[in-house]
């Protein structure tokens, strides 16, 4: 079974470029050449440099006593919530960016939801000095205000997202619709696994470094570079696709993806879209998405500002159509206890987003000695006002 995207764009079923006509040359250009400037030298010399001096990788893998004691498992957290910006996105943001330099684009535009691919993006762009535009739902801007702050620090323009639920999915929508009005010097650093061709896979090799670095990492803890369980949370979905990538043929490790189930699956206030959702296209690709029977998207809810979205990206809507990967959800109020106990017991603060994969810890049985690995997406400073109004602290 091939996990990967196929020439024509496509995961299994899934992928693909669904864009209007006036994208087209600009899906075309990237299409052509990510391939040739990702692997070409002086790319890769420039974007290692910048993943290690920069953003501050290798990220570590901290085997969590604590948590491991609790669970009967060896756990392991990946700490991309110690990267510059707090947060997995800096990695695909640092390669866009140099992606976008090498095509000569000279103004960045980004759709954000809980605002670290905003800050991602807008480092990048005050990293190079490039005009930078964010755009952002309205309930985002004011739930994830620190972000917004830091995105208007180093000169980037926030724009509201004002439609819809004003959120993520609404967001992406108005970043398109720039893209379509300035297609020539104009490049969209799309922040998750979604979007047409190329897109989905481009974001997830950037990603994949996250996976790289915890096989050999994982080696030097147990001997071995397979774990039993890699667990992760998804929106759209690029840190799971980043931690999965060098797992997906390793059939030993069983990957869980997490998906936030808002106030329950059928309360109709979710975004569990492995089960409520059906295929269709979104943002430019097939996949799975939450739709009504005639095929409005129907808006999705989470706590956490950066699961929140009605889809998942193309890969994994293959991954779980094809069973290689286990979808499951973790209700707000299961992800919230979780990452106050990782606050208790590691002194760790995790991302909302990346508490909703800790929650799934309370719902496995491990067998002695078993291993698990976790990506840490992101780490909880952005999240603290949700927090207190939650724990009343």
């Amino acid at each position: 079974m091939n996990y990967h995207v196929n020439e024509k764009g496509y995961y299994g079923d899934f992928g693909g470029a669904y864009i209007p006509e006036m994208l087209y040359p600009n899906v075309e250009e990237l299409r052509q050449k990510y391939l040739d400037i990702m692997n070409s030298a002086d790319f890769k010399k420039e974007f290692d440099q910048l993943l290690k001096d920069y953003v501050g990788r290798p990220s570590p893998l901290y085997l969590a006593n604590r948590l491991s004691e609790k669970y009967g498992a060896n756990i392991f957290l990946k700490r991309e919530d110690l990267n510059h910006t707090g947060a997995h996105k800096i990695n695909n943001t640092v390669g866009q960016i140099l992606l976008a330099e090498r095509l000569g684009k000279k103004r960045i535009i980004a759709e954000t939801g809980a605002g670290q691919h905003g800050v991602a993006t807008a480092t990048v762009c005050a990293l190079k000095g490039l005009e930078c535009v964010v755009y952002m739902g309205e309930i985002d801007i004011e739930r994830q205000a620190p972000n917004v702050a830091r995105m208007k620090m180093m000169g980037a323009t926030v724009v509201a997202a004002t439609s819809g639920s004003k959120t993520l999915k609404d967001a992406t929508n108005e970043a398109m619709r720039d893209w379509i009005n300035n297609p020539v010097d104009t490049h969209y650093i799309i922040g998750s696994v979604v979007g047409p061709h190329p897109y989905p896979d481009m974001v997830a090799r950037f990603q994949s470094i996250i996976s790289e670095e915890t096989r050999r990492q994982l080696k030097e803890h147990t001997g071995s570079e397979s774990p039993d369980y890699v667990l992760a949370c998804v929106g759209g979905g690029s840190n799971a696709a980043g931690m999965f990538y060098h797992f997906l043929d390793d059939q030993h490790a069983k990957l869980i993806a997490v998906e936030a189930a808002g106030h329950g699956v059928n309360s109709g206030e979710s975004a569990a879209t492995t089960i409520l959702g059906k295929e269709g296209v979104l943002h430019g690709s097939r996949s799975i998405l939450m739709q009504t029977d005639d095929g409005q998207v129907i808006e999705p809810y989470s706590i956490s500002a950066g699961l929140d979205y009605p889809g998942i990206g193309p890969q994994h809507a293959h991954l779980f159509k094809t069973r290689r990967a286990e979808y499951v959800c973790a209700t707000d109020d299961e992800a919230m206890q979780a990452g106050l106990l990782l606050a208790k017991l590691e002194g760790i603060i995790p991302a909302i987003e990346s508490s909703h994969a800790l929650a799934h810890l309370e719902k496995m049985n491990f067998k002695k000695g078993e291993t698990v690995v976790i990506c840490l997406s992101g780490r909880g400073d952005k999240d603290l006002n949700t927090y207190m109004k939650y724990f009343n602290l």
